[in-house]
């Protein structure tokens, strides 16, 4: 591709970069004044708990969560480490792991959605109108299927 982008094109990328820092920031800075873990330990709950009782293999977790996980053998390692989490070996391939939500994963992570929800709320639902939303969640999805 030869075609560089335009001004607006540029503008546009820097202002979705730092839109997303800027609430994820804001969600972050809400769960540790509420006395909650990071939005990192929220994600993968809620991954783990959508899997069920099959679990996910770490890959399977890393690759669901909305977050870049660098350091998913550490996060998973502290969350296992308070009872959040439990790893087992997997059926299929008795080398891997699975890893699953434990009843105090599943309890913690519906304690701290009322914080994520209110933080999502004020970063972007009070301070757009419910037609800029519903064109940002367009636009947004076709740049995520791009």
């Amino acid at each position: 591709m030869t075609r560089k982008p335009t001004r607006t094109v540029v503008r546009a990328w820097a202002r979705l970069v730092k839109a997303q820092r800027a609430a994820l920031a804001a969600v972050e800075r809400a769960l540790k004044d509420a006395g909650q873990p990071p939005l990192a330990w929220y994600d993968a709950l809620l991954e783990l708990e959508k899997a069920g009782e099959r679990g996910l293999r770490p890959f399977e977790l890393e690759r669901a969560m909305l977050l870049e996980q660098y350091n998913l053998s550490r996060l998973l390692a502290r969350m296992e480490g308070t009872g959040l989490i439990e790893r087992a070996v997997c059926p299929e391939d008795g080398r891997g792991q699975v890893v699953r939500i434990s009843e105090k994963g599943k309890a913690l992570r519906r304690e701290m959605w009322p914080v994520y929800a209110r933080a999502i709320e004020s970063a972007v639902g009070a301070r757009l109108d419910s037609k800029d939303v519903e064109a940002l969640d367009a636009i947004l999805g076709r740049l995520i299927q791009a």
